[in-house]
């Protein structure tokens, strides 16, 4: 079993499992609307694409993203994980900077796609164990550059995955160990508009949720995610 990390959406590489990791806070966030019970996410990378999905479904729907971490206008709700606790709709059409972007480059990339985050940390990893095969960290990082929260969530679940290490995978551990505190690991990363704080002690929550989730199929546009 061979584990890499890709520190970006433009080194994705083909692997049998890809774990899409946008920690702030597109997969959190995913995995927090799931849990919760949203029957479906569908990540788009466009908001254009998400507006047309919501008055193509209407009522199944609401629609939540963000742009540089602030809420799209046009939306039904912002992509805080705190947002999602109670269901509004079968679907969340979702949005955002960097999350829904890599969930659909993964999905071009590997034979099976599903998110990680620290929400839901222990179950990714024992999925990625019982499968037992090739694994690549899709890190979402910030419209494409290396960010460091993300390495740090991708170095956490290696720890708990036995295999060959590529460079990537080794220098991922190692920021991982530099920091014993998963809030410090998210802090390390410098964010763009205040007021976060309160997402990012939501986020650093280990393995709250038991849930794994996974892409589907492409809905047009969209990535359809699911548990």
């Amino acid at each position: 079993m061979r584990c890499h990390v890709a520190f970006t959406p433009a080194e994705a590489a083909p692997a049998s499992l890809g774990i899409v990791v946008d920690v702030m806070r597109a997969t959190s966030t995913i995995a927090q609307a799931l849990a919760c019970g949203y029957r479906r996410v569908l990540c788009c990378a466009e908001i254009d694409d998400a507006l047309a999905l919501r008055e193509e479904l209407g009522d199944e729907a609401i629609t939540g993203g963000e742009r540089d971490a602030q809420r799209v206008d046009a939306f039904d709700a912002g992509a805080s994980p705190r947002e999602f606790r109670e269901p509004r709709a079968e679907t969340l059409i979702l949005s955002t900077t960097n999350g829904t972007r890599s969930i659909v480059a993964a999905a071009a990339a590997c034979d099976e796609v599903v998110l990680g985050a620290l929400l839901n940390l222990d179950p990714v990893a024992r999925h990625a164990r019982e499968r037992g095969e090739d694994v690549t960290i899709l890190c979402a990082g910030y419209k494409g550059a290396f960010a460091i929260d993300d390495a740090y969530c991708a170095g956490r679940i290696l720890r708990l995955v036995d295999g060959t290490r590529t460079d990537a995978a080794v220098a991922s551990e190692v920021i991982a160990e530099c920091f014993p505190r998963p809030i410090d690991g998210i802090n390390a990363r410098t964010y763009g508009p205040p007021g976060l704080e309160e997402d990012i002690a939501w986020v650093a929550q280990e393995s709250i949720l038991d849930v794994v989730p996974k892409f589907t199929r492409m809905v047009g546009p969209a990535a359809e995610v699911v548990v």
